[in-house]
């Protein structure tokens, strides 16, 4: 029987850093590559953290990629998985109620960020705005 195409596509990667492991050069190469390049993502996820998005999303990608090379970001993207998916399973067992609430507290969380990035970044006040805008017509 064939291995799944993930298997295989995951015996190929680990065979292939292997390789360049195994040169002290390519090693030193790799880490620094992955270093560079998880901090990139990272950074990217942690600039779209406050906007409606998949900022934390892209934050755990950075950290997969550092995990390819650093033990401590393996141990941080278990940690992380793991209560992820008991918060997920946790808040998909409760009522119907508790997850509106839960979901409107998140939005409300996400408003008042943008807005205050905004505010702070940008010297754009959407409330006084819109308030401004109610008030005049």
């Amino acid at each position: 029987m064939a291995d799944p195409p993930r298997a295989g596509w995951r015996l190929r990667m680990r065979t292939t850093l292997d390789l360049i492991r195994a040169n002290p050069t390519g090693r030193i190469a790799l880490k620094i590559f992955i270093a560079i390049a998880g901090a990139l993502v990272v950074t990217v996820g942690i600039a779209l953290i406050p906007l409606p998005g998949p900022g934390w999303l892209i934050v755990i990608a950075g950290l997969a990629i550092w995990a390819v090379e650093f033990h401590w970001a393996r141990r941080l993207l278990t940690f992380t998985r793991r209560n992820v998916h008991a918060w997920t399973r946790w808040a998909t067992s409760r009522s119907l109620g508790v997850r509106l609430a839960l979901g409107s507290a998140g939005l409300v969380f996400v408003a008042a960020v943008v807005w205050l990035s905004l505010k702070y970044s940008f010297g754009i006040d959407v409330v006084a705005r819109a308030l401004h805008y109610l008030a005049t017509h």
